[in-house]
């Protein structure tokens, strides 16, 4: 993947989160995870609508899926269910 753009992972940091990501395939084939980050944070970083992910991050709804579903890649917050509202002061 040739020198990363503004708002995409660099080789050293993808060689970090890599190996964190599951490696289970199941049904369809998942669109590429590191296309798919690097749509979430360009979309992150800009602001702009989901649908305005540029093509080259692989369809807008999924990344936008993957950021709601935290993508398999939550462990503990989104994808165990568990509230992230602040809990209230007594």
């Amino acid at each position: 993947m040739g020198s990363p753009k503004r708002y995409e992972l660099t080789d050293f940091e993808w060689s970090i989160i890599e190996p964190l990501l599951p490696n289970k395939p199941r049904g369809v084939p998942r669109v590429d995870d590191r296309r798919v980050l690097n749509g979430i944070y360009w979309r992150l970083r800009t602001g702009s609508p989901w649908a305005d992910i540029p093509e080259r991050y692989g369809p807008a709804t999924t990344c936008y899926n993957r950021f709601v579903r935290g993508g398999g890649w939550a462990s503990g917050t989104a994808s165990s269910g568990t509230s992230r509202r602040p809990t209230k002061a007594i």
